[in-house]
């Protein structure tokens, strides 16, 4: 049967030219799907909205970094955690070790001041919230107490068709999705640029959202802006299950080869 096939095509040399060329264009990856935030609407002037982003609400196992000033430092020298030794400051272990880590039950437990619930809180409200217990129990307004709340790096990870795959910290507050991937040594040649999926963790469970990086109405998706702890996906193309090459002289080399061996097979049939 196989030989029958072959014997066609060998016999035709407009079927064998235009299997080569289809075959051809099938295998290879477009331009267009591999540059980012394309104008897919041809307009010359497009306004770009505002991303209303959610602020991000604490969840367990996220940690905290509290720090607590006043006028004068050794007030409150009594409410700073201390570095654990060995551990250098301002690491990443520094962090782990000396944050406040949230709990099963939501809380995170401070000195002097002991448990408190931060479990669905901004900073912002756990700031606030630590402020204002300062000054009702410990201190007058003229001590100049002032606190700040911080998440101890922006953590996400990614996996799939990156450089550089697994879990990155970023140290700053906002994080979108085009700066993780430049994180992760960008998206490979063979990556679905069109559907990246994004694993979101919310208190009543996780939800999927897809993005295409290919549009420039990228920037209007929630999940552009990341949060943390978000998981990031980026699936293969077709192209690399087919292995037929990434770019068009690895498909065009590809194709000679299986095409060569099928002329050898056909002459060897043949005679």
């Amino acid at each position: 049967m196989f030989a029958n096939f072959l014997f066609k095509i060998m016999n035709q040399p407009k079927i064998y030219l235009l299997f080569l060329f289809s075959l051809l264009l099938t295998s290879c990856i477009p331009n267009k799907d591999l540059i980012y935030l394309q104008n897919k609407n041809n307009s010359s002037n497009q306004v770009v909205e505002p991303v209303n982003q959610k602020p991000y609400r604490l969840q367990t196992n996220d940690i905290l970094i509290v720090n607590i000033r006043a006028i004068d430092p050794k007030l409150v020298e009594i409410f700073n955690s201390n570095l654990s030794p060995g551990v250098t400051a301002g690491g990443e272990s520094s962090n782990y070790f000396n944050g406040y880590s949230i709990d099963d039950h939501g809380n995170i437990k401070l000195p002097i001041l002991g448990e408190l619930n931060v479990l669905g809180f901004t900073v912002e409200e756990v700031r606030i919230k630590i402020e204002k217990m300062l000054q009702d129990q410990y201190f007058k307004t003229e001590a100049g107490i002032f606190v700040t709340v911080k998440l101890s790096g922006f953590r996400y990870t990614i996996n799939g068709e990156v450089g550089s795959t697994g879990t990155k910290i970023l140290y700053q507050d906002k994080v979108n999705i085009m700066e993780a991937i430049a994180n992760s040594g960008d998206i490979e040649i063979t990556g679905d640029r069109k559907d990246v999926k994004v694993i979101r963790r919310f208190p009543q469970g996780s939800e999927t959202f897809s993005i295409d990086l290919t549009d420039s109405n990228a920037t209007s998706s929630p999940c552009f802006y990341l949060q943390p702890n978000d998981y990031i996906y980026v699936k293969p193309l077709k192209q690399k299950t087919w292995g037929t090459g990434r770019t068009g002289i690895e498909s065009l080399t590809t194709i000679i080869t299986l095409l060569s061996l099928a002329t050898t097979t056909y002459l060897l049939l043949k005679n």
